[in-house]
């Protein structure tokens, strides 16, 4: 999760020192190049030296042969002289050969990139180092970075919020050029953690609470893992040492009450079901006495997928509530939908008013937007993210991880 934004932060936040590094390799690069060219140069050189010193050695030997006939001595001087201005025009024209050869391995082997565009950091840093930041520069510095967060998924009131807490933190500020980048990240960091809202431990909290049995109940729209969180959050419970009973409240949808008892069968949880089209409601009465009768910790209660737009659907969940009176009301939702899991989250609220939820799929939303807005849209905490298929894959969620992530954190 995260890897978009992530890899923009990083490129963005990249040291001082990285980019000398870079500078110098280049540098480096380049003289190697050039001593190679040099070097190829004057091979070239000695072997036409070599030739020409072989043809005045031939030209020398013939002279001597033939140093009393003054005609032929005329003749071979005569010789000599185009011999000799061929071999010079041949030095240079295979001069410029190796000239051309090497300029082309040059263009080749250094290529120079062209500059890349200092990113929203880096120009905020130079600006903050040469004069203090005014309201206007940091707004103008900001577009960007606005940009790249809606690209990400990231809600617009979360945009505006880090927007308001970076303004804050860096407005009217001067830092010095060593510690600039440092210090803009460091606000970030603060600014991200000002919008994430991250939940107390459910373990700890049921535990501590002394009520039995603490009922739980889910809800959601079709296809977002529900059920499946469910078998996983039962998973959990179990290996803290809190018994569990699941109820079938997904009367609708088909194989949605065999799809739980296999869970249940897995994970050696009871499940207590009706026959479909049955009151869901009534599923979850059944549950919690099943429950109070067996002394049994925890009541885990699936209902129907219904779309957010569903009035009709949604004030069933309102009956479904006020027979189960839960403890706590979780919202399910797919964190790769973006921003309309964060519509669904907002209209759930206003429903049947949620007090957490869950996202699943975090592992494979590379964005992770929802994630970063969802908790201060409805100001509800994220209690749990799924990142994967298994019973073992419901990660506690911490701001902490959402930081690291993101880079901002070792």
């Amino acid at each position: 999760m995260f890897e978009s934004l992530k890899k923009k932060f990083t490129s963005w936040m990249k040291t001082g020192k990285e980019k000398v590094k870079e500078k110098k390799t280049s540098k480096k690069k380049e003289k190697v190049v050039k001593d190679k060219k040099i070097s190829r140069k004057e091979s070239k050189k000695e072997d036409k030296k070599a030739k020409k010193k072989e043809i005045k050695e031939e030209v020398e030997e013939a002279e001597e042969i033939k140093e009393e006939e003054q005609e032929g001595f005329l003749e071979e001087q005569e010789k000599e002289e185009p011999i000799l201005k061929e071999v010079s025009e041949e030095e240079e024209s295979e001069d410029g050969e190796i000239a051309e050869q090497v300029e082309e391995e040059v263009k080749e082997e250094v290529e120079e990139k062209p500059e890349e565009k200092q990113g929203f950091f880096a120009r905020l840093a130079k600006k903050i180092t040469t004069s203090e930041l005014g309201e206007e520069d940091f707004n103008d510095f900001f577009n960007e970075f606005e940009l790249t967060l809606l690209e990400n998924n990231v809600a617009l009131e979360v945009v505006d919020k880090l927007r308001e807490l970076l303004s804050k933190e860096l407005v009217g500020k001067r830092f010095k050029s060593a510690e600039a980048e440092r210090r803009i990240g460091e606000a970030l960091k603060r600014a991200i953690e000002g919008v994430l809202v991250e939940s107390i431990n459910l373990v700890d909290w049921i535990k501590g609470s002394g009520k039995r049995p603490f009922v739980i109940l889910f809800f959601g729209i079709n296809g977002s893992g529900k059920t499946t969180t469910i078998a996983k959050m039962a998973y959990k419970l179990k290996k803290e040492g809190l018994s569990c009973v699941l109820a079938a409240g997904d009367t609708f949808r088909a194989a949605s009450i065999e799809q739980l008892q296999i869970h249940g069968e897995k994970i050696g949880v009871e499940v207590i079901a009706q026959n479909y089209m049955s009151d869901p409601a009534a599923v979850a009465f059944d549950a919690i006495q099943y429950a109070k009768k067996n002394h049994i910790d925890v009541v885990l209660i699936d209902t129907a997928g219904r779309m957010h737009t569903k009035e009709n659907l949604l004030r069933e969940m309102e009956k479904i509530v006020r027979i189960s009176q839960p403890d706590l009301k979780l919202f399910v939702g797919e964190s790769i939908t973006g921003n309309d899991v964060i519509e669904q989250a907002k209209k759930f609220k206003e429903s049947v008013g949620i007090d957490g939820m869950i996202l699943t799929k975090a592992d494979v939303d590379e964005k992770a937007g929802a994630i970063l807005s969802v908790g201060y849209v409805t100001g509800k905490p994220i209690y749990f993210l799924g990142i994967g298929q298994g019973y073992d894959d419901l990660q506690q969620f911490k701001k902490k991880t959402v930081l690291k992530n993101l880079g901002l954190e070792e």
